[in-house]
């Protein structure tokens, strides 16, 4: 049976979040190169990049950059540049939406299907694998069965969201900010008007719920189904989050790093896309980073409670509830260990988030400098935990690639090699095991006098301990073979300069045996068809300005389904905006149009 590679693939804001990304466990980053990227804040140096390329080819793990805003013609010239550019600097893979790049002279480098250009169809996949896409970001709203059935049409690479904040409006097709205020989601510029409060107002103009966030969605969580969707077909797991700094990442990264090695641990036709394994020294924990309260969104069909009417700001993990307050003191009822200057917020009676911080905290009773409003039973969550945040800045994740060393004699000194940790597996009958082992990769040599030694037993102990310890270096050696004609008394110092050597020789030759294996180019024009007729206008804005799974009516108990009542349009409204809703209650979505229409 052929072992499938499982890609974890992180987000980063710069190549130090992109390191330490790869750093706690990421088999790939995905990072804006110098322009043209769908976070217009998020650019990034091409000697940044290429930094990050390195870093990541040492462990085998890949750097996608985003190249996925629509284009203006006279940009697509700087667009071919940056992809050359790329290229050169070690980049595995574009993430493109505009389809006018197809038709530029690239580089050889592989093409995956942003998110942005709605793949949410089996044709539009097979759309997309016919010209020659190496890899297909599947849209967050698609459900296991849909997923299983692109995949039983298609043979393309599929990539899925996991973890992050969401969009409302379907990827690519939202319009509300370049409608607003001439920032487009498609440039990479969107104001996130969907996290604002608004108005639900009937025909008659008569307001139905006042002030609330009712495009604002939950932070998808779908690390319970990452075993389903790998069954299903997907490849590749996502975290969002390219605005996210190293902390969240670390943190979020290093949790599906655990998620997915628990599988592997009794799967043996799955098996991590990289090299190498972490140590952790902060509690791992998704909570503790920023979200909105969490949802696996659609994957096992609608449900409620996949918004956040409340608020848009982080809630972070909830610790308990208020046993009794005054208006300076709270004591919270909850398993959890509090700290001076933790952040707390809950919501108040109104259903408005207030924040505090603990200025004193002894046991279970916080005491603040100014009053809080809490009363007695709101649910309160930890959205800053002081302590924790400290580990997790100081936390380097520690990556080390398992290596087997082998130091042998020659006829004028020695030779130290090192090769791949021969890794031995279960079998789920546990009858039979597998070794996953490979040759050597590098080795270094030494020209020095050999010397008996007189106590076999100490010097070949010493010889031992000097050589097994490889301090800060991304190695961890596992095995030692000596290979001697007799016992032998080998200098640390010589033992020492050997392995400073076969460290430098290790990470160029992972590094340049990366780069040897980087994907060709499949051809990326498709007879018959021309390509840029698939691609959008970037002035373009049409009446229907978003189209959402999430349905405004479902979520606050208006189903013309539930309810037997025809689904009569609504309107929402922000200061001076209105926008009229439309619902397909035959293929469950809701739309926001403009009044034009």
């Amino acid at each position: 049976m052929e072992t499938k590679k499982i890609e974890l693939l992180a987000p980063a804001k710069d190549c130090e979040v992109g390191m330490a990304a790869i750093n706690h466990g990421a088999d790939a980053v995905y990072i804006g190169g110098p322009d043209f990227g769908a976070r217009e804040k998020a650019s990034n140096k091409i000697q940044d990049i290429e930094k990050l390329c390195r870093h990541a080819a040492l462990f085998d793990a890949k750097v996608y950059v985003t190249l996925n805003t629509l284009l203006y013609d006279n940009e697509l010239e700087r667009a071919r540049k940056i992809a050359h550019d790329c290229w050169n600097a070690g980049v595995d893979a574009l993430i493109v939406q505009d389809m006018k790049l197809l038709e530029l002279d690239l580089p050889p480098i592989p093409l995956h299907a942003s998110t942005q250009c709605a793949n949410l169809t089996v044709e539009k996949v097979q759309m997309l694998e016919s010209l020659g896409f190496s890899q297909v970001v599947l849209g967050r709203e698609l459900s296991l069965k849909q997923i299983r059935e692109i995949r039983e049409k298609t043979t393309v690479p599929l990539e899925f969201f996991v973890h992050g904040a969401l969009c409302v409006s379907h990827s690519g097709q939202c319009y509300l900010s370049q409608f607003i205020g001439n920032r487009s989601a498609n440039r990479g510029a969107c104001a996130q008007p969907c996290r604002l409060p608004w108005d639900l107002l009937d025909a008659n103009g008569k307001v139905l719920i006042k002030n609330r966030h009712l495009l604002c969605l939950k932070d998808l969580n779908n690390s319970a189904h990452l075993e389903e969707l790998m069954d299903a077909g997907i490849t590749s797991f996502k975290i969002e989050g390219r605005m996210k700094d190293a902390d969240y990442v670390k943190n979020v990264t290093a949790f599906y790093r655990q998620k997915l090695d628990e599988i592997f641990a009794r799967r043996t036709d799955l098996k991590q896309a990289s090299q190498g394994h972490c140590q952790y020294n902060f509690e791992v924990n998704p909570d503790k980073s920023f979200n909105r309260g969490f949802t696996d969104f659609f994957i096992n069909g609608r449900q409620k409670g996949i918004d956040s009417p409340f608020t848009p700001k982080s809630m972070g993990e909830y610790i308990g509830e208020v046993a009794w307050c005054n208006p300076l003191r709270m004591e919270i009822k909850t398993d959890k260990v509090l700290h001076n200057g933790d952040g707390l917020c809950f919501l108040n009676q109104d259903n408005e988030l207030v924040g505090l911080r603990a200025d004193v905290v002894n046991g279970f009773t916080v005491s603040c400098n100014r009053p809080h409003g809490a009363q007695r039973g709101a649910k309160v969550y930890r959205n800053y935990d002081i302590e924790w945040q400290k580990q997790v800045d100081a936390s380097t994740g520690n990556r080390k690639i398992d290596i087997d060393l082998t130091l042998a004699e020659t006829e004028t000194g020695y030779e130290l090699v090192a090769s791949r940790h021969c890794e031995e597996r279960s079998n789920p009958d546990k009858k039979t095991r597998t070794l996953d082992c490979r040759a050597s990769l590098a080795m270094t040599t030494t020209q020095c006098d050999k010397i008996t030694a007189n106590n076999p037993e100490k010097a070949t102990e010493n010889i031992r301990k000097k050589a097994l310890q490889w301090g800060d270096t991304p190695f961890n050696p596992v095995n030692l073979e000596l290979k001697f004609n007799e016992p032998r008394l080998i200098p640390a110092s010589v033992i020492g300069e050997m392995k400073r050597d076969l460290v430098a020789k290790l990470t160029e030759e992972l590094i340049e045996n990366h780069r040897n294996n980087r994907e060709q180019r499949q051809n990326h024009t498709l007879s018959g068809m021309d390509v840029c007729q698939t691609s959008l206008n970037p002035d373009e804005i049409p009446n229907r300005l978003m189209t959402c799974h999430h349905c405004i009516r479902y979520a606050n108990g208006m189903c013309s389904r539930e309810t037997g009542q025809k689904a009569e349009p609504l309107f929402i409204r922000n200061g001076a905006n209105t926008f009229r809703l439309e619902f397909d209650c035959r293929d469950c979505l809701m739309s926001v149009c403009s009044m034009a229409q």
